[in-house]
């Protein structure tokens, strides 16, 4: 059934997808799509000798899930801003589970709060709002 825009309130969870888990292949794929060629992203060698266990996902691949989830569930031309904040890094080979909050709602704009976090676990790696228009009445 589709959400119904005009009878949410704040507090509701509009909109939840786990996506992955996120495959190496899945990481060379997106550099090649988006030019992002960091070797913390591709080369594991590099990102040991950074710290890292493996490599990482690239921050914006997981802006793209959350803009996913977003684009999924709501119509195009109602979401009018869309941001978020990189909060944590994602290990290769997470899910990553992707949420959509009703923050606030009035008669013409919808906010919502997103997170990604790691699926199966509190750790928050994304935060991020978006601002959904209502339809004006005749």
């Amino acid at each position: 059934m589709p959400l119904n825009l005009e009878t949410i309130k704040p507090g509701d969870i509009v909109a939840e997808r786990v996506f992955g888990p996120i495959t190496h292949e899945m990481l060379v794929a997106y550099a090649e799509a988006s030019g992002d060629s960091n070797p913390l992203h591709l080369d594991r060698e590099v990102a040991q000798r950074s710290g890292f266990d493996d490599v990482i996902i690239h921050g914006m691949l997981g802006m793209a899930l959350l803009g996913n989830l977003l684009t999924d569930t709501f119509p195009a031309d109602s979401l009018k801003r869309f941001s978020s904040r990189f909060v944590s890094i994602m290990p290769v080979s997470s899910r990553i589970r992707c949420r959509a909050e009703v923050a606030e709602k009035n008669s013409t704009v919808i906010v919502l709060k997103l997170e990604a976090s790691i699926d199966s676990t509190d750790k928050t790696v994304i935060t991020g709002f978006a601002d959904l228009s209502l339809p004006v009445a005749p």
